[in-house]
């Protein structure tokens, strides 16, 4: 249930806020001035498409919140737990922000989201009913998703088995006909991948490798350099026993000894000495252990040189790196023994995809028995809310027609679509051909009296939905919005006075003038005796008279009486 709204620089309103009960909701007030613009703002929170046109002018962005309690919302629920959204004690709080460069900052919950998102959840919260709205109606193809809506819960857990089946039938096709119809592509890709795989597993690569080969490389270019130098440095440290600075750091290191007893300071620089000579000693050894291991091998440099050679060249086939080499051996190995395997059960897939031509038969089966039991039911139930909107002689049915064998559409193996004679004698024709705009408006307000049962939505929305219709008819209309409010919340805006006298609430939408001469949009609840005196413009036009309040005064005690009957 929508129980806030606050709009913000949104067309010809500067700042609003509106709060909401459940029940139904009238929002009343002159044309023009500002009424379906609400619902507008209703409509781009739960995810309509939006546009830079709705920003009040001078202003640089449109502001829309919307507080809902979702208690009783079990679909808007799923959703959220996909989405990964907290929702803390049932209530959902969705902003949108609409900037002039385009841009839509959306949150649920304070979490950022995409419009797509949005509008996921805003469809499980709000369903807006315009007089455009019957257009689902006019549209053939969408009958079948009406029907599915009223048999939801029995047809929901097959249509589900369908849509995955579907997928996978899908899937299973294209897979033979991309064999089918690329068998020479086919052979070409795997002869390339068993050369790539050959190549790359010949070649039995070990990460880090090439650094450790370079640097093998560089010791044995460098040969001369380095035995010369190693030299230079063991006659430098240990070369002449008499003079060399080991012997004479040794001498220093034995005088320094005798007298570290003596003093503390001697026995540091005895400590010191000794620890250089040490490391110098430990240095000569290493020195003299690389002079005995240098060995200069020409062979191992030109085998050197052609590993890396060929580590250079497979670099510049399939990666950067050795690492990135491996990779993608391991990419092309998974394809290349995917592909065998297709390849080895192409026979295989083609039963598999046999098998799922059966499971879908058998599933779209199913789904006809559901939606021809189902469409008996709509039927009566159709022809009893007709009935009560002065449509008695309609006759409505449900038609379906076979798809080609082995066809399979979206929602099954058959189309729905709705037929109706409104008068005697006539011919069944289909419903988008002969109906007229009223009589649609009649149609689908019986059909929502009857989804709003199924369908768990908090608010629904009809915009001008009686626009046409008065006496007995516009009574009946009311009636109907009524009951489908004590069922799910109805906001409903409406000229007609009828509908607005059977509400529980009654908001009254004015167009002002400012002080800068800015139009601006309020909204404001009215009271008993102001309902009386709305009731009465909206009866009597400009001029309201006694008559006419009397009357007005009338409409809500008749439509009390009617509500007492209908709960």
């Amino acid at each position: 249930m929508l129980e806030e709204i606050s709009i913000k620089n949104f067309a010809i309103i500067d700042q609003l806020e509106v709060n909401f009960s459940k029940g139904m909701t009238v929002l009343t007030g002159e044309t023009g001035a500002g009424k379906s613009i609400i619902i507008d703002a209703v409509g781009l929170l739960a995810g309509g498409r939006g546009s830079q046109h709705y920003i009040r002018t001078g202003e640089s962005k449109a502001v829309l919140q919307g507080l809902f309690s979702i208690s009783n919302s079990r679909f808007t629920k799923l959703i959220l737990d996909d989405l990964g959204i907290d929702y803390e004690d049932d209530s959902l709080i969705l902003q949108r922000e609409i900037y002039r460069n385009g841009k839509n900052i959306c949150r649920i919950n304070g979490m950022l989201v995409n419009t797509s998102s949005l509008k996921r959840v805003g469809e499980t919260l709000v369903d807006i009913y315009g007089q455009n709205e019957h257009q689902a109606l006019m549209q053939p193809e969408k009958h079948i998703k009406l029907l599915d809506e009223y048999a939801h819960n029995k047809i929901k857990d097959t249509l589900e088995s369908y849509h995955n089946e579907l997928k996978n039938y899908k899937k299973l096709k294209n897979a033979v006909n991309k064999k089918h119809n690329n068998e020479k592509e086919w052979a070409q890709r795997i002869d390339m991948l068993e050369f790539q795989t050959n190549e790359i597993q010949e070649a039995d690569l070990k990460v880090e490798e090439e650094e450790q080969l370079i640097s093998e490389r560089d010791r044995l270019n460098n040969f001369q350099i380095i035995n010369d130098n190693l030299k230079k440095g063991f006659a430098s440290i240990d070369g002449d026993e008499e003079l060399s600075p080991l012997t004479m750091i040794g001498e220093a290191m034995s005088s320094i000894e005798s007298i570290e007893r003596i003093d503390d300071s001697f026995k540091n620089i005895a400590e010191s000495i000794r620890n250089a000579y040490y490391s110098l000693q430990d240095a000569s050894g290493e020195i003299s252990s690389e002079l005995d291991n240098l060995e200069f091998d020409q062979e191992r440099l030109n085998e050197i040189e052609l590993r890396l050679n060929l580590i250079y060249e497979l670099k510049r086939k399939y990666g950067d790196s050795i690492s990135n080499i491996l990779d993608y051996y391991n990419e092309i190995s998974n394809e290349l023994n995917q592909m065998k395997t297709n390849e080895q059960n192409s026979e295989n897939i083609e039963d598999k995809l046999n098998e799922s031509i059966n499971r879908l038969n058998s599933l779209g089966d199913k789904l006809k028995k559901i939606r021809h039991d189902a469409s008996n039911t709509l039927t009566k139930d159709i022809h009893t809310q007709l009935s009560d909107l002065y449509m008695d002689k309609t006759k409505f049915d449900v038609r379906y027609q076979n798809l080609d064998k082995n066809q399979f559409g979206e929602d099954g193996i058959e189309t729905v679509e709705f037929y109706i004679r409104t008068n005697p004698g006539e011919d069944m024709k289909p419903l988008s051909k002969i109906a007229s705009g009223g009589e649609l408006s009649r149609i689908m307000l019986a059909l929502k009296t009857i989804f709003t049962r199924v369908q768990g939505l908090t608010s629904i929305i009809f915009d001008e939905v009686d626009t046409g219709v008065s006496g007995r008819v516009a009574q009946a209309i009311a009636e109907k919005i009524y009951t489908i409010g004590s069922k799910s919340q109805v906001l409903c805006i409406t000229h007609l006075p009828q509908v607005a006298a059977m509400s529980d609430n009654q908001y009254f939408i004015e167009k002002n003038v400012d002080s800068n001469k800015r139009t601006e949009t309020s909204v404001k609840k009215l009271k008993s005796d102001q309902r009386i005196n709305e009731l009465a413009r909206m009866l009597a036009g400009n001029t309201v008279t006694k008559l006419t309040l009397d009357h007005a005064k009338e409409l809500l005690v008749l439509a009390d009486q009617q509500k007492s009957g209908i709960k």
